[in-house]
C-alpha cells in the first residue's frame, strides 16, 4: 500500500441513517419521560436497557508468534471474520502491506464514518481517514494487543487527530448536514410528532454543541455501532464510565434541543 489512501466515500449511509433513528428514539423517550425502547443502531438491534448494560468485547487467540498474541480481541460477532482480522494484524504487524491493505478495506468506512459525523465536511473527513491509516501503517510494528481492539486503536488515532487538527484552529466546525438527507418519514411510536421533528439536521447541529466526551462516546455508540468496551479503550475511560458518559450525552442532547423540539 503506497501513495496517498484512496477513500471510499461508499460507507454505508444505511447504517449511519439506522444510527441516527436509534439517536432519535432515545432523545424522544427522553424528551417525553417513557422507559427507552430496544433499537437498531449501526451496530444491529440493541435491547431496551442498553443505555446501562453492554457484554464486554470478545476476545480470541492471536496468531504469528508474538508474545501478546494471546491477548487478540476483536469485536466481531462472526468467529470465522474474527480470527481471520486478528491474522491479518498479526501479518501487518510483522511487515505485510497486502495484509495491512485488507485491514484497511474493511476499517476504513467506520473510521471515515466516524470523522465525517465528529466533523461535517467530507473534504476534512477523506483527508484525516487518510493520516490515519498512514500513522497506523507506520506504528505497525509497534503495535501491542493487551486485550486491545484493532478497530478501537484505528479510532483512537482518528479521535486524537480530529482533536488535533481543531486545537490548531485550521477551520472551523462545520454546522451543515448536506451529506445527510432530512428526516421526513413517516414514524411510528406514541409521539410521531416529536419524532419527527427531530430531523438528522437538528440532531446533528445540536450533537456538535455537547461537550467533546460526550459527542465522541455518542457517536461511537449509537452511529459507529461500537460496544461499551471498545469505546472505553478510545476514550480512556472505564465500562461504567462510558455508561454513565452516554446516558448524560442523550440527556445533554435533549435538554440542548431548540425549545420547539422539546415541546
Amino acid at each position: 500500500m503506497t501513495g496517498r489512501v484512496i477513500i471510499k466515500t461508499e460507507w454505508g449511509s444505511s447504517d449511519g441513517a439506522r444510527g441516527l433513528d436509534a439517536l432519535r428514539a432515545a432523545v424522544a423517550a427522553i424528551i417525553l419521560g417513557q422507559p427507552l425502547p430496544a433499537l437498531s443502531t449501526a451496530g444491529g438491534s440493541v435491547p431496551a436497557g442498553w443505555l446501562l448494560s453492554e457484554a464486554a468485547v470478545s476476545s480470541g487467540p492471536g496468531r504469528g508468534g508474538y508474545d501478546d498474541a494471546e491477548h487478540a480481541a476483536s469485536s466481531e460477532d462472526d468467529e470465522a471474520e474474527r480470527s481471520r482480522l486478528i491474522a491479518l494484524v498479526e501479518l501487518a504487524r510483522g511487515g505485510d502491506k497486502d495484509a495491512f491493505g485488507m485491514l484497511y478495506d474493511h476499517y476504513q468506512g467506520s473510521v471515515y464514518r466516524f470523522l465525517f459525523y465528529r466533523t461535517r465536511s467530507q473534504q476534512l473527513a477523506e483527508d484525516l481517514t487518510s493520516e490515519t491509516f498512514f500513522r497506523a501503517l507506520r506504528s505497525m510494528s509497534n503495535f501491542r494487543w493487551q486485550g486491545k481492539d484493532f478497530g478501537a486503536w484505528l479510532m483512537t488515532i482518528a479521535r486524537n487527530l480530529c482533536t488535533d487538527h481543531f486545537k490548531a484552529g485550521k477551520t472551523r466546525l462545520e454546522v451543515t448536514t448536506e451529506d445527510m438527507a432530512t428526516h421526513d418519514d413517516a414514524t411510528e411510536g406514541p409521539e410521531p410528532a416529536v419524532l419527527a421533528s427531530l430531523t438528522n439536521e437538528v440532531l446533528l447541529q445540536t450533537l456538535g454543541e455537547l461537550p467533546d466526551e460526550q459527542r465522541d462516546c455518542l457517536i461511537m455508540r449509537f452511529l459507529q455501532g461500537m460496544s461499551i468496551a471498545e469505546t472505553a479503550e478510545v476514550l480512556g475511560r472505564s465500562d461504567g464510565a462510558v455508561k454513565q458518559l452516554q446516558l448524560r450525552g442523550v440527556r445533554n442532547l435533549a435538554k440542548r434541543l431548540p425549545e420547539g423540539v422539546r415541546g
